[in-house]
């Protein structure tokens, strides 16, 4: 089995979720070991919160969870890509699809 890397970032690793099937970037969220064990066990992305110091399943209040449908791991072992199903289609706490819909223009 392939070890994560969760020493470089204090116990943390970046999580990108993309959606499986447009391939949209929906979001960026930090895992530590335990929301690792927990997204394989149950299927459902969970990530470590760095401002509530917690774990926490996405979707648990709002029902927009994020269904795995494939990982993938860079090459340092450092940074995950998670390919998911996006149930209910939000995936921002501000009620958009993506937390990337803000563009900036120079």
């Amino acid at each position: 089995m392939i070890e994560l890397d969760f020493d470089k970032m204090d116990g943390l690793v970046p999580v990108i979720i993309q959606d499986y099937k447009s391939l949209e970037i929906l979001m960026l969220g930090f895992m530590n070991e335990e929301a690792w064990h927990k997204t394989l066990e149950t299927g459902k992305v969970h990530f470590y919160s760095r401002t509530r110091k917690k774990l926490w399943m996405k979707g648990e209040s709002s029902g927009n969870v994020q269904i795995v449908k494939r990982i993938l791991l860079d090459c340092d072992n450092d940074t995950l890509l998670i390919k998911a199903e996006q149930v209910g289609g939000k995936t921002c706490h501000t009620g958009e699809r993506s937390c990337f819909y803000t563009e900036i223009r120079e």
